[in-house]
């Protein structure tokens, strides 16, 4: 992956597409399992979401639940490692799925609509610290913010496919076909800002799955700030 401060390249992207979040999107992380038979109902909120300006709905397949007779083909180590790390800063003692986790901030049971929409519409009062502003050209993206409140924040870049269904051999939810929305193939820390200089940083983001970056105090922090490119 090739990244770096980049803050004279922004000349060089005059001409393409771009887009700035306005009052901050509000990011959607589910931890769900094709193996998971509560994950359903979660999976279709998920798809709901995944419709809205201004949320930004991932979906992170976890491996913890393959042994029991299906593995899902989504799933990375690495998302089941992000869920934990989540729930050590929570104090947890435990993961589960179907689980939503709301700007890095409000942990909630996934398949339970009031609890999610009522975190959202919190989360979204909230509002987000910094604007972030994506250019897309050439397999390459410019990932820029405005400077503002200091901090240790880790700029991530996660890639998503937009919607897949599947056909569910055997497991829990043998014999149904499923379709996710927003399946995350990757998630990458690309960078460390201390949000008190300009942030303009250019990132490989090759091939037409959209792009995602989120600033995050550390990687299980609260989100505070989000932009997508779909």
């Amino acid at each position: 992956m090739r990244y770096f401060l980049a803050a004279m390249s922004v000349f060089g992207f005059l001409h393409a597409t771009q887009v700035a979040a306005q009052d901050g999107p509000v990011v959607v992380e589910l931890y769900t399992s094709q193996g998971c038979s509560s994950c359903p109902p979660a999976d279709e909120m998920l798809r709901d979401l995944a419709k809205r300006d201004d949320v930004i709905a991932l979906a992170l397949h976890v491996d913890y639940w393959d042994y029991i007779g299906w593995k899902d083909i989504f799933a990375s180590p690495a998302f089941t490692a992000r869920q934990h790390a989540y729930a050590r800063a929570a104090n947890a003692t435990s993961v589960y799925t179907p689980q939503m986790i709301i700007n890095g901030v409000e942990q909630v049971v996934g398949s339970r609509p009031m609890q999610v929409m009522d975190a959202l519409l919190v989360q979204k009062e909230a509002g987000n610290l910094f604007d972030v502003t994506l250019t897309r050209r050439d397999g390459a993206v410019l990932i820029t913010a405005e400077p503002g409140q200091g901090g240790n924040y880790a700029v991530q870049l996660v890639r998503y496919l937009p919607e897949k269904t599947v056909d569910i051999r055997r497991g829990e939810n043998a014999g149904r076909n499923l379709t996710y929305a927003n399946i995350v193939t990757s998630w990458d820390v690309i960078a460390e800002w201390d949000g008190r200089s300009p942030l303009a940083l250019e990132a490989d983001a090759e091939g037409d799955n959209p792009i995602v970056v989120i600033l995050q105090q550390s990687t299980d922090g609260p989100i505070v700030g989000a932009a997508v490119l779909r």
